[in-house]
């Protein structure tokens, strides 16, 4: 099987397992407040389990399954189902198929949010990126090569996911390793900006911005970055992991495997220097920049 209809295959079994919640919800006479009334979710989380927004845990499959009186086949087949789709592997290559971005579906996917943590070792994280920042780093895709009114709107799709940023409900939490914020995709001036809107950003109450010093004691390892999603609606439910490799986009839903990064994201944590020791370490790299600049 190739990747495209290995990615095409997972994106069918989440559309179709969507589709039968939803069927056998309707079925069974109950509105989703009813239903999520009698399995203690909210109306929002139900619906975005039926438009395939949102991949519900085993548990909840089988309280759903339970409240609506499914056959006994059927509550087999939805447990099967839910447990082979906790770990999806989407190829860029086939998800660009058609379209010369994923800005808005991300945009789309993200949106259900309350919480989102974001990890990056080597570069600084998409949310907090400048305009410029951004168009230098889409334009360094080899793989996926833009012309001019692609990029440009690759970029525009980018500034718009991070309005999120400003939305006092939703809170953003980052953690940037030192070597990510020395990183130059582009002159002394883009570089510099970048250190700018990161402090900027650092103001808002619903954000906070950690950096990992390259001379801080280290408690743990990642080469690779990592963002994790959490519904804050109800403690503990709809909490999923993303991850870019150069091949493809992973993402992880598996509560025992996201925990796992929940873990890794404290560990990082105890290595980062925020506030006041954040914005000396920013001053200290833009001074270094100046001065190589000359």
């Amino acid at each position: 099987m190739t990747d495209e209809e290995r990615d095409g295959r997972a994106a069918g079994d989440r559309v179709r397992l969507a589709a039968e919640l939803r069927g056998l919800r309707e079925l069974a006479g109950l509105s989703g407040r009813e239903l999520g009334r009698r399995i203690g979710m909210s109306q929002s989380q139900i619906s975005r389990i039926e438009a395939g927004r949102v991949l519900p845990k085993l548990p909840q499959v089988k309280a759903w399954a339970a409240a609506v009186d499914a056959p006994a086949e059927k509550r087999a087949w939805l447990a099967s189902m839910i447990e082979s789709m906790y770990t999806e592997v989407d190829t860029w290559s086939a998800a660009l198929q058609g379209r010369t971005d994923l800005q808005g579906e991300l945009k789309d996917r993200e949106t259900g949010a309350q919480w989102v943590r974001s990890f990056q070792p080597g570069i600084v994280p998409g949310h907090l990126q400048t305009a410029e920042y951004v168009k230098r780093v889409f334009a360094m895709y080899p793989e996926f090569p833009y012309g001019k009114d692609e990029l440009a709107a690759a970029v525009a799709g980018r500034l718009d996911r991070q309005l999120a940023l400003y939305d006092a409900g939703r809170r953003f939490d980052f953690l940037i390793g030192e070597a990510g914020l020395r990183w130059r995709p582009g002159p002394p001036s883009v570089q510099l900006a970048q250190l700018d809107r990161i402090a900027s950003l650092a103001t808002l109450e619903n954000v906070t911005i950690g950096l990992i010093p390259l001379r801080s004691a280290a408690v743990t390892y990642l080469s690779h970055g990592f963002v994790i999603f959490t519904d804050g609606e109800e403690p503990g439910h709809d909490t999923y992991v993303t991850i870019e490799t150069v091949h493809a986009g992973i993402t992880v839903h598996r509560p025992e495997e996201t925990r796992l990064y929940e873990g890794r994201w404290a560990l990082l944590e105890q290595m980062a220097v925020f506030g006041d020791e954040a914005a000396a370490l920013l001053g200290e790299i833009a001074a270094d920049i100046r001065e190589d600049a000359r």
